[in-house]
């Protein structure tokens, strides 16, 4: 069975395969310690108290670029049942793909609240990985993500209506510091977890320092908690993912959110000492750590100690590789793979994020400038699978066995299986449509074709932020991966890509109805 997380962003999806945790429920088994009351959540109250019916009529709404202000607005003030005919007419006036983009994610980042991170918050999480399958399906397509990203932003919308109807407010400008105090009170206010200090500090940071300046200050506090299941490093990489897609210029408002998702509720204790120790352990990592050599059974090793050891142990081990001048890649190999292993063994919403957190965490390694930050990246990588792996064991009805990922088996053909033919034994056996693609991608070399026909496959059945996260996410992580595990990590995909036998998303023949009307591939 597979289970999902419901955002209030998913068509009104229900098949065979869900199996929808109550959102406190899980939260509360979790010990993720979300409480929605208290500290944290009145801080953020008093921040952002206004309503959309307010934002049309009062200043204290915080406002974006003149260019992008009118693109949000008309986003956020069309109903859900118009809002691609709404989308359509806007294009053929001379409306950019980016500035679609941009104005469906700044109107997430207005209207919906970013505590907890994930739920509802998916349809602002969600942006980039929607962009990222827009980049590589056919030009005639490019749209349907977007208009999917659209309406999954209105649900969430309505949601939050209904849950109290926050809306982000202007920052009080008399208490923006100036850039060089910005500096010093963003990471005390960080230390102290005060929410309104820093939400003042990051919006004078982002007036006056770079870009990569304020992302460095803020890589660490994605990486600090595994609180929300590894969300808050999820929304830390794909806000910044974004923002190099839309702009640096709406970088404010954006990481102001951000800040608000990372401080608001109560402190995972455990994760944090956890984080503590990952910091330590990178103290006393060798100095040419990136010059290691790939070692295949460095990886084998450390993926079979990933199945049993604690979070401790795990950053431990992955330090002393390093040390030993086993290269990050190849650790990074095995944490992915152990993500993976985890997803086919249990479908399900925590070892999904295994997979997404994990993809985050790669991303953040890749992205920062520092040692430091991307030293403590990889070693909560491999810290952050023990919890990931005993909190499906104890959420999710148990951890079964298998399948390993080392040891699926490529399925016996004269050929490698088509396209066509791996996902008609997907629709019917996973585990057999994990074999298949083991078969097809078994040279080590990325399948175009299967990825293709994915891609299709997602456009047209894709109906949940799931879905959009994990196929970017997974297939991401392949393209980095070295060739002897590239084609597991293709493998255990075929435990939650969407197959030909899955029913049609609701928004499908709309979203087609409305590239149809706007002209299809001509528009680009």
């Amino acid at each position: 069975m597979r289970a999902t997380e419901s955002n209030g962003g998913s068509n009104g999806r229900s098949n065979g395969r869900s199996n929808n945790i109550a959102r406190r429920d899980f939260l509360r088994g979790l010990g993720c310690g979300l409480a929605l009351s208290g500290g944290g959540w009145t801080a953020l109250r008093a921040i952002s108290p206004l309503s959309a019916a307010d934002a049309e009529v009062t200043p204290d709404v915080v406002r974006f670029r003149p260019e992008m202000e009118p693109v949000v607005a008309w986003i956020e003030s069309t109903p859900r049942a118009k809002i691609l005919e709404r989308a359509v007419e806007e294009l053929k006036k001379g409306l950019g793909y980016r500035q679609l983009l941009g104005g469906t994610f700044l109107a997430g980042i207005r209207n919906i609240k970013p505590q907890p991170l994930g739920f509802k918050f998916h349809a602002v999480m969600v942006m980039s990985s929607a962009h990222q399958i827009a980049l590589d399906v056919p030009q005639g397509e490019r749209l349907l993500p977007l208009f999917w990203a659209l309406d999954t932003f209105k649900a969430s919308q309505d949601r939050d209506v209904q849950e109290g109807d926050w809306t982000l407010s202007a920052v009080k400008e008399s208490a923006v510091p100036s850039p060089e105090a910005a500096r010093k009170l963003f990471e005390e206010a960080m230390a102290r977890w005060d929410i309104e200090a820093a939400d003042r500090a990051i919006a004078g940071l982002c007036r006056g320092a770079g870009a990569a300046e304020v992302m460095e200050r803020l890589w660490p506090y994605g990486l600090r908690e595994w609180r929300n299941i590894g969300h808050n490093i999820i929304f830390t990489a794909h806000a910044w993912r974004t923002l190099q897609t839309i702009g640096w210029d709406h970088a404010e408002p954006v990481l102001r959110s951000l800040v608000f998702g990372l401080l608001a509720g109560n402190r995972d204790k455990a994760s944090i000492e956890t984080f503590e120790k990952s910091r330590a352990l990178a103290g006393g990592i060798r100095p040419d750590w990136a010059a290691g050599k790939v070692d295949g059974g460095a990886t084998a090793d450390f993926l079979k100690m990933l199945r049993t050891a604690g979070a401790e142990e795990a950053a431990k081990e992955a330090a002393a590789l390093l040390n030993r001048g086993v290269a990050p890649e190849s650790i990074w190999d095995a944490i992915l793979a152990a993500g993976c292993e985890l997803l086919a063994k249990k479908p399900g919403i925590l070892p999904l994020h295994a997979v997404t957190g994990a993809n985050s965490l790669h991303y953040a390694f890749q992205a920062s400038g520092r040692d430091a930050t991307r030293l403590v990246a990889l070693l909560q990588g491999a810290a952050w699978i023990p919890y990931y792996r005993e909190g499906t064991r104890g959420r999710e009805g148990g951890l079964p066995e298998g399948p390993k990922i080392d040891e699926i088996e490529a399925a016996e053909a004269a050929a490698p299986p088509s396209p066509a033919a791996i996902f008609e034994t997907m629709s019917k056996d996973r585990a057999q449509g994990a074999r298949a693609i083991l078969a097809r991608a078994k040279d080590g070399r990325m399948p175009a074709d299967f990825l293709e026909a994915a891609r299709g496959v997602l456009l047209r059945k894709g109906n949940d932020s799931h879905d959009y996260k994990f196929a970017s996410a997974a297939f991401e992580e392949a393209a980095h991966a070295s060739p002897r595990w590239r084609p597991r990590i293709l493998a255990a995909a075929a435990y939650f890509l969407r197959t030909p036998g899955d029913a049609d998303s609701p928004l499908y023949e709309r979203s087609r109805a409305a590239l149809s009307a706007l002209g299809g591939g001509k528009w680009f």
